[in-house]
């Protein structure tokens, strides 16, 4: 049983990927605080695994960072209620123009507990085809072809820091390349 107990919640911002809300809730000890809360619509990833062993990555300028960075794909859902394998298999064509023969479940993560709702189901595509990439109009990305060696030396050279892609790439090392 929780000893906190919500009891309002406003609209701050609605944007066009995040609302920001100022939640009021009463805390154990029987305070009443105000939190914030960034809610996200979720999204969905994937660890590309081409016949070779290499992994498809995707190159892209990120705002928040002001510089580019190297990332499993990933994107969006379109509703809340959009089936995350439906969606993974939408990023990993739109961003990187390959079809996945299969799509397994590999991980789920939620990004910033402290502050946001926001969960990322990361899927493990095999048996690649290629298709046709689909960008979005803001979107400006290249796709490399990656080793697991070299992408989990650069995690640990800090070259790779982006949460989804650090796990995604670990998980993906401990359950299938032992």
């Amino acid at each position: 049983m929780s000893n906190y107990e919500r009891i309002g919640r406003e609209l701050i911002h609605k944007g066009a990927i995040i609302d920001y809300y100022q939640d009021t809730i009463r805390v154990a000890n029987g305070n009443v605080v105000k939190w914030d809360l960034i809610s996200h619509k979720g999204a969905a990833a994937v660890v590309a695994v081409k016949e070779d062993g290499k992994l498809l990555m995707v190159r892209q300028y990120r705002n928040a960072l002001d510089r580019e960075t190297l990332e499993i794909p990933a994107g969006g859902l379109n509703s809340v209620d959009e089936p995350t394998k439906e969606a993974a298999a939408r990023e990993l064509e739109e961003e990187t123009g390959y079809v996945a023969g299969k799509l397994e479940l590999l991980i789920t993560l939620r990004t910033t507990v402290a502050f946001c709702n926001e969960k990322i189901d990361v899927y493990l595509a095999t048996d690649l085809r290629p298709g046709s990439q689909h960008l979005d109009e803001d979107e400006f990305l290249n796709v490399e072809s990656r080793d697991l060696d070299e992408l989990i030396q650069m995690i640990y050279d800090c070259k790779i820091q982006d949460g989804k892609t650090v796990s995604a790439l670990l998980a993906y090392k401990e359950k299938y390349c032992r």
